[in-house]
């Protein structure tokens, strides 16, 4: 059997201990984020519908280190957007600068109606490098 080890990026994990959940899970050399989103320090919403699609993608960045992945290890995307017709332009902007070139993971994107007083979440799978020096 697999074991489950949670991961947390430096700093947030109160955060994510007061919610009840973790940033990511590592199972064998697979890592599931979990949604992330463009919260500020003390976990509220960036009021800048451009500038909290930055975070997220910041926030996302530091799951991914504290698990020794980049964006070049996922291969699996889901985002969620409250508006996606007119949010659509401000999120390819910063997807396109994250993932620059081929090969490109995954990507479902879904339109919904409530995110918690946010407007854009992003959760990954990525795999994990084997030469990653976080312990199992």
């Amino acid at each position: 059997m697999t074991t489950r080890e949670s991961i947390f990026p430096a700093g947030r994990q109160e955060l994510y201990t007061t919610n009840g959940y973790s940033a990511a899970i590592r199972s064998g050399d697979l890592l599931f984020v979990s949604g992330q989103v463009g919260s500020r320090e003390d976990g509220t919403p960036e009021p800048d519908f451009g500038k909290q699609v930055q975070l997220a993608f910041d926030n996302l960045a530091s799951v991914l280190q504290a698990a020794g992945c980049t964006f070049d290890d996922i291969i699996d995307v889901s985002s969620f957007h409250t508006d996606p017709e007119n949010q659509f332009a401000t999120i390819m902007a910063v997807k396109n600068r994250v993932f620059s070139k081929p090969p490109y993971p995954n990507w479902t994107a879904v339109g919904v109606t409530w995110l918690s007083g946010f407007a854009f979440e992003i959760n990954v799978i990525a795999r994990i490098p084997a030469s990653t020096d976080v312990p199992v």
